[in-house]
């Protein structure tokens, strides 16, 4: 699980959780309601709520990031996945996935579940190649833009 590159969760971070999100909400779809109660409250909306919030460094910058939102004890949704368009492409995302794979191993967690858009195909095809299958979405899914549901049992 050891990745000197990605750290917990610190208020002082919490713009970046914000910005690294807004980068890619905005350049594919619009800011939802939910996802502004998360982006702007997220100590209040994730980690307060027994969630988790991480950030990938490099050289001293943060650029990358994703949190784990507590749905139950044992059921998290991994949200807010995001690295930062110039870092792209470099296997931040998969250090971030099998990072955040770890992690909820090591917490007892036995089922991640996310919600995407099909028009995020290499997102999609990252989730499909750590494991996360689809399955069905629920009709009023937490996000418009959501038209995929994976989940990962661990």
């Amino acid at each position: 699980m050891c990745s000197k590159n990605i750290i917990p969760f610190d208020s002082k971070y919490a713009h970046y959780f914000r910005d690294l999100n807004l980068e890619w909400l905005e350049k594919y779809f619009y800011v939802e309601d939910h996802d502004a109660d998360l982006l702007n409250n997220c100590q209040a909306t994730i980690i307060d709520q027994g969630g988790f919030i991480f950030f990938y460094q490099k050289n001293g910058e943060i650029i990358g990031t994703f949190a784990l939102i507590k749905i139950s004890d044992t059921i998290y949704e991994l949200g807010k996945m995001a690295v930062t368009e110039a870092y792209q492409g470099q296997g931040i995302g998969q250090e971030l996935l099998q990072f955040c794979k770890d992690f909820a191993r090591t917490k007892n967690i036995a089922k991640i579940i996310l919600y995407s858009s099909r028009k995020l195909e290499n997102s999609i095809y990252l989730y499909g190649k750590y494991g996360f299958i689809e399955t069905p979405i629920e009709k009023n899914g937490p996000y418009a833009r959501g038209n995929i549901k994976m989940e990962l049992v661990l």
